[in-house]
């Protein structure tokens, strides 16, 4: 469902972007422009009927509860000797990359082998993404000494930002065939989850360009120059990424768009049911916490946000909090869905900033 409606915002953006059209600002406490859906739950004995209602009022009692809630499971913090380095890679245990490959597998209707690595493991390349097509060469950095690159030749061009292994990709693949000239790049920091994009039937060099990367590496250079993206999908990535790191990779993405391009966001929301469940011990620091597999949570407020993206010198379109309730109506379960959506723009004129 979440994935369903960033693709229809993206496209929508998408649109707007290639007919010089810049969406309207979304104002505080209306109904968002983007759209979020417009289930309306008006009586609550049939909340069962539906897996999930869009556009849920909180109630005092229930944001209180909540706000108790992550009080008592912050109160009991992760010991300094025993948090993660916070220079430390994010990393993805094998288990769960082996259940990805399986899943993946019966989707595809065969087995996916996993091939040569995406990455190089040639000296000085550590990190850096292969082009298998000879006459894709990578680009040279500084003014007017920009060669041919991955999508050189594109009109059109667009970044997701933690692929994963493509749940995205491919339905925004196939949207990019009504915009003749449009180019898709994905990047991931799991070479695992590249190589599964790469190894799907419908993936084409033509079209996409995916590549191993990591967000929080400010001099790692990616396979394109800076200012050429009109458009970057940066959806629940960022809360992964350690709090005192985020402006940095805000900072670093806002260089990648052109004067006009789109950045769009989507992520956990404070008092979100997944900042709820968390167990004491669990928390890193103030908002931030650590699950099982060792991959990490940061819970968002709009204005956060806000001041973050436009500290990067981006100028804010849309900034929303997206409030839903979602439904387990085989246990006759409800949970609050709590997500921050925006969409911030590059001005014509830029600044760089940081």
């Amino acid at each position: 469902m979440v994935l369903f409606r960033m693709n229809m915002i993206w496209r929508n953006c998408v649109c707007h972007l290639k007919q010089g059209k810049v969406p309207h600002r979304c104002q505080s406490g209306a109904h968002p422009v983007a759209p979020l859906g417009s289930r309306i739950l008006t009586d609550p004995a049939k909340v069962f009927e539906h897996n999930m209602w869009d556009h849920m009022q909180w109630s005092e009692e229930e944001e209180a509860a909540a706000r108790k809630k992550v009080e008592e499971n912050s109160a009991t913090r992760v010991a300094p000797e025993e948090q993660v380095d916070q220079n430390a890679k994010e990393k993805v245990e094998e288990s769960s990359w082996d259940q990805i490959r399986s899943n993946f597998s019966r989707m595809q209707g065969t087995e996916t082998h996993c091939g040569e690595s995406c990455v190089s493991s040639a000296p000085g390349n550590k990190g850096r993404p292969n082009f298998p097509n000879p006459d894709l060469e990578e680009h040279s950095d500084g003014p007017g000494k920009t060669g041919r690159f991955p999508g050189s030749n594109a009109t059109f061009r667009i970044l997701e930002v933690g692929c994963g292994a493509g749940n995205s990709v491919f339905p925004i693949l196939n949207t990019l065939q009504n915009f003749p000239g449009a180019f898709l790049y994905c990047c991931d920091f799991a070479p695992e989850a590249v190589q599964l994009v790469k190894s799907h039937a419908s993936y084409t060099e033509a079209l996409c360009s995916a590549f191993v990367h990591d967000v929080c590496d400010d001099g790692l250079a990616y396979p394109f120059p800076d200012g050429v993206l009109d458009a970057i999908l940066l959806v629940f990535v960022l809360s992964s990424i350690h709090p005192g790191r985020m402006q940095a990779v805000v900072h670093r993405l806002s260089r990648l768009l052109k004067p006009g391009g789109m950045l769009l966001f989507r992520d956990h929301g404070r008092y979100d049911n997944a900042q709820l469940r968390f167990k004491k011990g669990r928390c890193l620091s103030e908002n931030f916490y650590v699950r099982g597999d060792g991959t990490r949570a940061y819970f968002f407020t709009k204005g956060e946000v806000h001041r973050m993206f436009c500290e990067a010198g981006l100028h804010e379109k849309q900034n929303l909090v997206d409030h839903r309730l979602q439904v387990n109506r085989k246990k006759q379960v409800v949970m609050h869905r709590v997500w921050v959506q925006g969409k911030f723009q590059k001005p014509l004129h830029w600044t760089q900033r940081g």
